[in-house]
């Protein structure tokens, strides 16, 4: 017998959507430092989990199912429209080529780190398990989407990979933790500017040019109106439709016995490139897409962590994926300082590139607006063409 409290599928999303929130209302609310340092999202993922495994909700349910096949696909596509890669590069110039750059190296970061962990070998009373399960690429496959472009990707590379609720739990563990030391390196590089420049051999007039392009490039999105809702409603609904009907019809493709693209990787990908086809139309400057994206996306979000089942949790196994996080990101790193080398570009740049890999939209702004403010624009556009490759390449 079930002895679950909520199994009506209704029940269930408004259990959801209370958590997403109830913990965005608190940050706002209470200003507390803890979201500084532990965002939102930690807590929107933690708090169904043990919602789950406590009886009030199920691991399973119809409002699961409805969110996997329709709400992903529907996000990223609210989100991609919004995509301007030219006025991108209109403001940071080669900056999102250094961007571009550090994507490269989360994605042969990743490779290493896990081949790391399938080379290394558990010394005895070691403290984690090595080396990792072989399925553990589909870890480091969800965790590079996150690294790529952000929360979203995340989320979408673990459904293209047919990933397990465990594998997006070390995903997002390691993501905080890495994001622990990683952002407050990028932060504390302004102190070192003058230097850096000096460094990379930066043209003296770069950030002048910079902010000119930026002031021209403003644009304040309106309230949307009832038909532009409509007109949005149609846009994602109708390239869903198209792009699950195609994923189920294209044949999954193989190697060495094992299928690495299957008829979920298939929906994103298809879903990647209508809504980045669309995003070079009017239908760009539609308004409200962005809101929209990011509230389906953090609900989405807490349906993953009711699917997680702590009894098959394993702590060692977390502990050496967390390890490996920060190899990777050393190669990321490294990774981001050849590009800044290569082409000649400032700390601000180059920490703004580094966030728009590794935070996405929600970290990108916050380094910008702590280097220069009027960055902040191209900030968030780089991380839009983030959200864009970061469906594509950890698939």
């Amino acid at each position: 017998m079930d002895s679950t409290l909520i199994t009506s599928p209704a029940g269930v999303m408004a259990v959801l959507v209370a958590v997403v929130s109830f913990w965005f209302w608190l940050e706002k609310k209470s200003g507390w430092k803890i979201f500084d340092y532990l965002p939102p999202l930690i807590f929107i993922y933690a708090t169904p989990v043990l919602l789950s495994n406590t009886g009030l909700i199920p691991f399973e349910n119809a409002a699961y199912d409805f969110l996997r096949h329709y709400g992903l696909p529907i996000f990223i596509c609210l989100m991609l429209i919004k995509v301007d890669v030219l006025g991108a590069v209109r403001i940071m110039g080669k900056g999102v080529f250094v961007m571009l750059l550090g994507s490269v190296g989360v994605v042969l970061g990743g490779f290493l780190a896990y081949a790391l962990g399938q080379w290394i070998t558990t010394p005895v009373g070691f403290p984690l398990h090595f080396p990792l399960p072989e399925d553990s690429w589909k870890a480091f496959g969800t965790l590079s989407g996150s690294w790529i472009g952000g929360t979203g990707n995340m989320t979408a590379a673990h459904a293209a990979l047919d990933g397990s609720a465990e594998h997006l739990t070390m995903a997002a563990a390691a993501d905080q933790m890495v994001y622990l030391i990683w952002l407050p390196l990028l932060l504390g590089s302004r102190a070192f500017a003058e230097k850096f420049n000096r460094w990379m051999r930066v043209p003296a007039d770069r950030l002048t040019m910079m902010d000119e392009a930026a002031a021209n490039h403003h644009v304040k999105e309106s309230a949307p109106t009832m038909i532009q809702l409509l007109y949005l409603a149609l846009v994602a609904l109708g390239f869903t439709w198209i792009s699950l009907e195609f994923s189920e019809m294209l044949p999954p493709v193989m190697i060495g016995g094992a299928t690495v693209i299957s008829a979920s990787t298939w929906l994103i990908l298809l879903v990647t490139t209508l809504a980045l086809a669309a995003s070079a139309t009017p239908v760009r400057k539609l308004p409200g897409a962005h809101p929209i994206a990011m509230a389906i996306i953090y609900v989405y979000v807490a349906r993953i962590g009711a699917t997680m089942d702590l009894s098959n949790a394993s702590l060692e196994t977390m502990g050496a994926f967390i390890l490996l996080a920060y190899v990777w990101i050393a190669i990321h790193g490294l990774f981001i300082l050849v590009g800044a080398w290569l082409f000649r570009v400032d700390v601000h740049t180059l920490a703004i590139a580094s966030a728009a890999n590794i935070g996405g939209a929600a970290s990108a702004p916050i380094v910008a607006a702590h280097h220069r403010e009027s960055l902040v624009p191209a900030a968030i556009l780089m991380a839009m063409i983030g959200y864009a490759l970061g469906n594509y390449l950890p698939s």
